[in-house]
């Protein structure tokens, strides 16, 4: 009745080529990619002006509109995998629930739409 570590070698093979792989690829990027970048490349880009900069200029709200548009509708939208894996089991109740959800997820869009918050200038 001894341990019987040969289960666990496809574990220990799934590693070794996992680290494999990522030691390759991270030696590939060193070899292979670019060693001159520029001032404009490396310089830290932040809603659209420069993060060291005055604290009290004006900037464009815009760029937050936009990204906080982008996670509430992103994570509605995350909202229906668990949906999508369950459909046979949530019922009619549950599928009329998600397409509520989907009509006042659909109403906000044309909102915002209708408001001139995704147009771009």
């Amino acid at each position: 009745m001894g341990l019987d570590l040969t289960e666990y070698l496809p574990i220990l093979i799934f590693f070794a080529i996992a680290a494999a792989l990522g030691v390759g690829f991270m030696l590939a990027s060193w070899v292979f990619a670019p060693k001159d970048p520029d001032a404009e490349k490396v310089s830290a880009y932040e809603c659209g002006f420069n993060a060291f900069d005055d604290a009290r200029m004006k900037f464009d709200v815009r760029f937050y509109l936009v990204s906080i548009l982008f996670i509430i509708f992103d994570l509605e939208v995350a909202f229906l995998f668990p949906l999508a894996l369950s459909l046979d089991d949530v019922g009619v109740f549950g599928y009329w629930s998600v397409m509520a959800f989907l009509g006042v997820l659909t109403i906000g869009f044309i909102y915002e739409w209708k408001k001139g918050a995704l147009e771009w200038e």
